[in-house]
């Protein structure tokens, strides 16, 4: 069937479960797309990043080489070195007193970690939820369909093909664009959530071996004291 013969012939109602599904389809590749890329981006730039910081002869170079850069382990990085500054400027006062340099390291870079393990979760919820309304978007279609394939009988008196084809075959479509809409939010939803916990992990190590690092060379670091 034509779609367009669906938006021609059907009511407001079909025509409106019609544009939702199309809405979340549109919607869902373009997450799909820009996931993806963004996902790709984020990896390249933290391999780079991570070079640079334990490639660099000290700490101020490693800073100076990552000050331009968005990855993930870039942010960390600054955080963790910003967070040193700040306990050492503070070690006479109440604050220096309070923790030591371990625990004051440990919070600031797990509470880094946090920020930007949540920002890989940028549409998630929007595919979670494409993934699992999109179906019964549509089978609301197909019940609102056979409804009027009934009413069409109904007022014919008898069943005909040319009765029930119509409403029928719309219903059909709108099963069929439901599933259409969900199928890929689904495998999207999936894939994308193994690579956030891959990348999650990847963070995870790197902000260990940074905090051990900024932990043991804190009296070696230029211009932190």
């Amino acid at each position: 069937m034509n779609l367009m013969t669906v938006f021609h012939q059907g009511d407001a109602v079909l025509v409106t479960v019609f544009m939702i599904l199309v809405l979340m389809s549109v919607l869902t590749w373009y997450l799909i797309l820009v996931r993806g890329v963004s996902t790709w981006h984020i990896r390249r730039a933290n391999k780079q990043a991570e070079a640079a910081l334990w490639d660099a002869p000290n700490w101020k170079q490693a800073e100076t080489q990552l000050q331009d850069s968005r990855a993930p382990f870039a942010n960390l990085t600054r955080q963790g070195l910003a967070a040193l500054r700040h306990y050492r400027s503070q070690a006479e006062r109440p604050l220096g007193q309070s923790c030591d340099l371990d625990e004051f390291l440990t919070r600031a870079i797990r509470k880094g970690l946090a920020q930007e393990n949540g920002k890989q979760e940028t549409g998630m919820t929007v595919l979670a939820s494409v993934g699992s309304t999109a179906p019964f978007i549509g089978l609301f279609g197909t019940v609102w369909g056979i409804y009027h394939a009934l009413v069409n009988i109904g007022a014919a008196g008898q069943v005909t093909i040319a009765a029930v084809a119509g409403p029928i075959g719309e219903a059909l479509v709108a099963t069929a664009a439901g599933l259409a809409a969900a199928i890929p939010a689904v495998l999207a939803y999936n894939a994308l959530t193994r690579m956030q916990r891959i990348m999650a992990q990847d963070m995870d190590y790197f902000a260990h071996d940074l905090h051990a690092q900024l932990l043991t060379q804190s009296g070696e670091i230029d211009g932190l004291r």
